[in-house]
Parts: structure tokens; sequence; C-alpha cells
């Protein structure tokens, strides 16, 4: 159950021109983990500049080791996210299934919503995880150090955060999704219902959610030049019309539809001429 392909950009502003400031590699969790942990991806850069990578982040918690810098869980982010690359550096991440560090924790996955925290903030033996991971010169077993680590948390089956992620898998996949009724009905629940379990797994409403992805929709489609209408693309993902995605696209990404395009055709023009 793959909410997107392994190697999508989805989500990633200016995909080319963050190919040219930092490499970007994933691995795939084990199977006792994939039900709560969708990929790791690993960071790496080494720049003369500073360069400010853009992420307009999934509904998703991250668990991040970054040297240098430390550990640290990423809660979910409403706003697109900006992290300033320095000097040389690399990061290695977990990113959990949307509801997937709720679901192992416990944790109001809202509670730190927009927030960064210290690891230890969120597990006890936090700074022990950490020494381990940096220890490892290795990401795969980096990834094993983590998978043992989590497997002392794991919880029981759950049927409730099961539902969440086939709900959150037909969002992603499914363009023709674009209201939360559609959810309601498709799956048979009650809106009430539909909103506690967001509440309580992902940290944020439904309707966001869907947002959300329409937005990574048209982000992906703008930066590959798929998106030949503007008009046509904010109707098919759901907007009233054509300002209506025009505006929320600025008020999440800081540029227009339109300006977002030239300024990703230009940087394909550079990368491949």
């Amino acid at each position: 159950m793959r909410s997107q392909p392994f190697d999508s950009d989805r989500g990633i502003l200016h995909p080319r021109e963050q190919a040219r400031h930092r490499t970007l590699s994933r691995l795939t969790p084990g199977p006792e983990i994939d039900r709560f942990v969708e990929w790791y991806w690993i960071v790496e850069w080494d720049l003369q500049e500073p360069y400010v990578a853009e992420v307009l982040p999934y509904p998703s918690v991250n668990v991040t080791f970054e040297q240098p810098g430390g550990a640290f869980v990423n809660g979910v982010f409403t706003a697109k996210f900006e992290r300033e690359l320095t000097g040389r550096g690399r990061a290695f991440g977990v990113k959990f299934w949307a509801g997937g560090f709720g679901a192992v924790t416990g944790i109001d996955v809202g509670s730190f919503r927009d927030q960064v925290l210290p690891l230890r903030d969120v597990f006890d033996d936090a700074d022990r995880l950490a020494d381990l991971v940096f220890a490892e010169e290795d990401d795969v077993r980096r990834r094993a150090v983590f998978e043992a680590f989590l497997k002392d948390h794991l919880v029981a089956a759950d049927a409730q955060y099961d539902l969440v992620r086939v709900i959150i898998t037909a969002m992603a996949e499914d363009r023709s999704i674009t209201r939360v009724d559609q959810v309601t009905e498709r799956f048979d629940l009650p809106v009430r219902t539909l909103q506690r379990l967001f509440r309580r797994y992902v940290g944020v409403g439904p309707k966001w959610v869907l947002r959300r992805y329409r937005l990574h929709d048209g982000a992906d489609l703008l930066a590959r030049g798929e998106a030949a209408e503007l008009a046509d693309l904010a109707l098919a993902l759901g907007y009233f019309d054509q300002a209506h995605f025009s505006r929320e696209f600025k008020d999440q990404i800081g540029l227009t539809p339109a300006e977002y395009a030239t300024r990703n055709q230009a940087e394909h023009q550079i990368t491949y001429r």
C-alpha cells in the first residue's frame, strides 16, 4: 500500500534546482516496520554558498538525524518548510506514514504541528539511539539500528490506524477525490468520525490533507511542464476556478502557478541544454 512512487519528487519544490545542490536517496523499511514507516531518506550536501531547500511537506511526521545538528522529530508542517543547507552535512530521515507516528507512540500528533522537537522530548532513550545511529557509517546499518529501536516501541494491531492508512492512500492516489464528502461517502463514515480519526492519528484535518495532496499534484505537473492550461488544471484539482487555485498555490508556495512553471522550465533548460 504505497501512496506515492518510491522515487517521487512530489513535495520537493524546484526539484531540478535542488538536485544541483544536494543528493537524495531513499531506503525501504523492513517488513516489521513498513506498517508505520513509508521510507528512509538520505540527503547530503557540500556547498560553497548556502542554499535554501524548500519542501511542501506530506501530512507525515519525520524523525531526522542530522550531522551536524542532532536528532529531531518534525511534526506535520502546514506551511512550506525551508531548510538552509550550508557547508558540508548530511541528514538521515525517517518518513512515517501519515498517522504512523501517532499510532506507534500514542502521542497527539497535533500537539507538535508546525514544530521541530528534540527527539528526547518523545523518547526517553533518544540520546542513546542518536549515538548508535551516528556511530554507523552505512545507511543500511543506520536503518537497522533505528528499526531495532522502533521494534521495542511497536504497538498491537490497530484497526483504526489501518483505516486511516487506507483513506490517506485513496486521497493521495485518486485525483478525483477533491472534497471531504466524497471521502465520507466512499468509506461510509460520518464526517465527525473522519475528523476524529485524523485529529488522533494525523494531526491535521481531512480537508487540509486533501488540499495538500492536490497542491502536490499541481506543483508536480507544473514542475514537469505537464500542465498546459492553468484553468483546466485548477478544475481537475477540485478548485472552483483558476483564481482560487492561484491564490492558494501562491499562499503555500510563494509563487503563482505560472511563475512556478516558468522558474522550473528555466531550470530544466539550465540542466539539460
